[in-house]
């Protein structure tokens, strides 16, 4: 059985997140350690979690796993009461509600901060908890389009293109985690907790990077280059005998390299492909050049003897096949644990390696208040007012 990490073991989480953004967030406390409990509404009361699909399904499965479950209504006075109890022992409040959901409940920062002072609460939104557009309901896709994303991504002129992963969302909530870390390591000098805040459009426009800095500092509008890279020529997808595969051949001597394991010195030479900025305005000719040669072998061919010259390059997979790959067994990129049938169930593993206390994936998703009973008890509630509580759905 996999051993939990001990990392954040210190530290308690309280989970008020739902969709994707807010559990990926916390999905990083809860895989170092943290005693994450995930707070939902009772049964019955509860609108679903649609956006995460149905609880047994892999999307939901995998984004809840190493955490608790206990069910409070914070819609009722007394929920909301047991919930302040949980505040004064936490260190850590992460919600996803749109801005005023929370000051409605009672639950916001200010109210939290009075009676935990070194709380750290951190709010993710679509579009920031304030300013023009505080009060509109987040998106992902919405966050591409409004931060440039799907204007830089596709064939020139096919029209805007999403990504194939939320990706604002992933990332809004990676950054969150960031930020949560940040403000925990702060309060050790401070003593105080704060107001951790990001947006998916916040993280969707930071992530334009160098894309936002063309236009940031040389006033240039990034436009659709397709799978060709918009400064580094040639990288692209190229054609080969059974399929398609990616290759990198930007600097003068990988170049070089490049020219030669696909016998075409005479490339070298050629005032149109010679320099970099030669290469960058000739793009789609020389494109068409290499293709033709790539055409020639399979794809598993061209990477061998590629990476043997130190050329950048490699396979375009489909999912299974990037689970199947030598390197990504190595890595460990899939962690697996016993099922309910004892068949292994797989969860995607986090791409940080720490060397004495590294992340784990050490239990399932909880079943809905699975752990109701027992946080309870802990905050003193003895088993007949449990059951009192329940009766009237406040649990």
């Amino acid at each position: 059985m996999p051993q939990p990490s001990t990392a954040l073991s210190r530290f308690t989480v309280l989970d008020l997140t739902r969709v994707r953004s807010g559990p990926t967030c916390v999905r990083q406390f809860a895989d170092w350690g943290a005693k994450v409990i995930k707070i939902e509404m009772p049964e019955g009361l509860d609108a679903g979690d649609p956006m995460g699909g149905p609880r047994q399904g892999p999307d939901f499965q995998n984004l809840h796993r190493n955490k608790q479950s206990m069910t409070l209504n914070l819609k009722d006075p007394e929920g909301v009461a047991i919930f302040m109890q949980m505040v004064r022992q936490a260190d850590v409040v992460v919600e996803n509600f749109r801005p005023d959901v929370k000051e409605r409940l009672g639950i916001g920062y200010e109210a939290l901060s009075e009676i935990n002072p070194r709380l750290v609460y951190a709010s993710i939104s679509g579009f920031g908890q304030d300013g023009p557009y505080a009060d509109r309901p987040g998106f992902d896709q919405i966050a591409q389009g409004m931060g440039g994303l799907m204007s830089i991504t596709g064939l020139p002129g096919q029209g805007p293109v999403r990504v194939g992963i939320p990706i604002a969302d992933l990332c809004a909530g990676i950054f969150a985690a960031q930020g949560v870390l940040v403000a925990l390591l702060e309060r050790e000098v401070s003593g105080k907790g704060q107001w951790v805040q990001t947006s998916l459009l916040q993280a969707q426009i930071f992530m334009l990077d160098f894309q936002a800095a063309r236009w940031l500092q040389a006033g240039e509008v990034p436009k659709q280059a397709g799978n060709n890279h918009p400064t580094s020529i040639p990288t692209g997808v190229f054609p080969t005998a059974d399929g398609h595969m990616n290759i990198a051949a930007t600097g003068q001597r990988i170049w070089q390299r490049f020219a030669a394991v696909l016998d075409r010195r005479e490339w070298l030479e050629d005032p149109r492909f010679a320099t970099a900025a030669a290469r960058s305005q000739n793009r789609d000719a020389l494109n068409e050049e290499i293709a033709a040669v790539t055409r020639g072998d399979t794809s598993a061919n061209w990477v061998a003897r590629l990476n043997e010259a130190g050329v950048p390059c490699g396979p375009i997979n489909s999912i299974d096949q990037v689970f199947a790959d030598e390197q990504v067994r190595h890595l460990g990129m899939a962690a697996y644990l016993n099922g309910g049938a004892n068949d292994p169930v797989g969860y995607v593993a986090q791409p940080v390696t720490l060397s004495r206390t590294p992340s784990g994936i050490t239990s399932h998703p909880p079943g809905l208040g699975e752990h109701t009973d027992a946080i309870l008890a802990g905050l003193g509630f003895n088993p007949a007012r449990i059951d009192d509580l329940r009766s009237r759905q406040v649990i």
